[in-house]
């Protein structure tokens, strides 16, 4: 059994935290060893955390995906899942992660995956955070290769981070 924390503040103008938590037996879940601090595609395709930024007065949203390697990603779409674009951000996500493994067979103690993202959101969305709303996610996959997908909040069907009914996470001031 696993579990999922998610939070997200925003810590200045422009500037936005978030902290993903994975909790359980995580010797069952595929993990991305260490690597470059890059931006690379598809980390969506393994274990990834996501963020998705909009505002309540700019057309469209940004999508951000940070692997456990410390690979990263940012898109800007200009409506739901249209013209999917790299978005250039004043400057790349810096990721800590941090693997805290069980102390023996403690009962009650479980493995934890934790990844926190520091991100420069680019103009329009870095504006006073008024009006910012998130939509926090994550794909995690299972040494078996299954997929299971988590988020604050799913859209109406299949999972669909990119659904507006994702975005139920308000960040107001600082």
């Amino acid at each position: 059994m696993h579990s999922l924390e998610a939070r997200a503040r925003a810590l200045r103008p422009g500037v936005i935290g978030v902290e993903f938590t994975l909790t359980g037996e995580l010797r069952a879940v595929r993990i991305a060893p260490p690597g470059p601090a890059e931006r690379a595609d598809e980390l969506w395709r393994h274990t990834c955390f996501e963020a998705f930024v909009r505002r309540d007065d700019v057309p469209g949203y940004l999508e951000f995906n940070f692997s456990p390697s410390g690979a990263w990603q940012a898109y800007q779409f200009i409506g739901y899942r249209q013209d999917r674009l790299p978005a250039l951000l004043p400057s790349p996500p810096h990721l800590t992660v941090e693997h805290r493994e069980r102390a023996g067979n403690a009962a009650g103690t479980d493995d934890a995956l934790i990844l926190e993202a520091l991100v420069h959101l680019p103009a329009p969305y870095s504006a006073a955070p008024q009006g910012l709303r998130l939509a926090l996610s994550a794909v995690v996959e299972q040494q078996t290769g299954s997929l299971s997908y988590w988020a604050l909040r799913h859209g109406p069907g299949r999972p669909d981070f990119h659904h507006p009914a994702a975005f139920v996470l308000t960040l107001d001031g600082i």
